[in-house]
């Protein structure tokens, strides 16, 4: 006698899963970058980062003659040099950008992007696709990470574009060495963003992790942000000691070591460090609580 197994198409397979269940076939980054792609918000912040290095631009060109000293402080220098090439220019954008609104974007793409799904209602029914928890955050983790990338590379590819066309190709000056050949200015600036993106990781852990904990997106960008700028306060603080090296924000300007000669990288490699630490520390913990947690909203 022949035994005839007959399972219908929804019912278990030996792996306990349904038939034809394929976690990694949910959720595709590819999918996840569409989603994002379509909502305003993120065209906002992408057309924004092309927009300001062309409005910086045309402030130089209709502003006054900058008889004033540009604010004074260890940045004025290179604000005065801003309009003599490129990748003078190109610098200066990435200076005025770096402290505030790179620390904004970077929270928005990481902090809206569990929180937003919350607060419509639409994340219950992703989980109930169903869609694996831990690879649910992996993929919103990957794809926010990637446009904050996108982003800071349109505001230097932009910058260095218009500014190129109008000051020239010349090479980078410092106030802190001599002139640098445009090839090796060139690479110096390439690891000045590659630096801006490793301490930015700090803002994309903070942000991920209260996108997780709340249902309010404003709450969890606004919330990075704030955590950011008061990190930013008490490192100038100097009655604090060493305590401020242990801050996520003491070594946010190193990257000045790289317009020295020859490169200072001490700090660089400290806030690279801090940094990788500060991020893996949120993220863990974000991945630990979000699988853990009832999901109602």
């Amino acid at each position: 006698m022949v035994d005839i197994e007959v399972r219908s198409a929804g019912a278990p397979d030996a792996a306990g899963g349904a038939a034809g269940y394929r976690p990694r076939a949910t959720l595709s980054i590819a999918t996840e970058w569409r989603r994002q792609a379509s909502r305003r918000r993120t065209q906002l912040s992408l057309g924004f980062m092309v927009l300001l290095p062309l409005i910086i631009l045309v402030a130089f060109e209709f502003g006054g003659d900058g008889d004033d000293d540009n604010g004074g402080g260890e940045f004025g220098s290179l604000i005065e040099l801003a309009t003599s090439g490129g990748l003078n220019f190109t610098l200066f954008s990435l200076l005025v950008s770096s402290s505030f609104l790179l620390v904004v974007v970077v929270a928005l793409f990481c902090g809206d992007t569990v929180a937003s799904e919350a607060s419509w209602g639409s994340l219950r029914y992703l989980l109930a696709v169903p869609v694996p928890r831990a690879r649910l955050l992996a993929v919103k983790l990957v794809v926010a990470l990637a446009y904050s990338l996108l982003a800071l590379l349109l505001l230097a590819g932009t910058a260095l574009l218009a500014g190129t066309l109008r000051y020239g190709w010349s090479p980078l000056s410092s106030t802190v060495a001599a002139q640098i050949p445009a090839g090796e200015g060139l690479l110096r600036l390439l690891g000045i963003l590659g630096y801006l993106a490793a301490v930015l990781l700090v803002v994309a852990g903070l942000a991920f992790l209260l996108s997780v904990t709340t249902d309010a997106a404003l709450g969890a960008v606004g919330g990075a942000v704030l955590l950011w700028i008061l990190s930013s306060i008490l490192d100038q603080i100097s009655a604090l000691g060493v305590v401020r090296d242990f801050l996520p924000t003491h070594y946010s300007s190193a990257w000045l070591g790289l317009l020295s000669t020859p490169v200072q990288t001490d700090d660089i490699v400290k806030g690279c460090i801090s940094a990788i630490c500060y991020a893996t520390v949120f993220w863990s913990i974000a991945f630990w609580r979000f699988t853990r947690k009832d999901v109602t909203s």
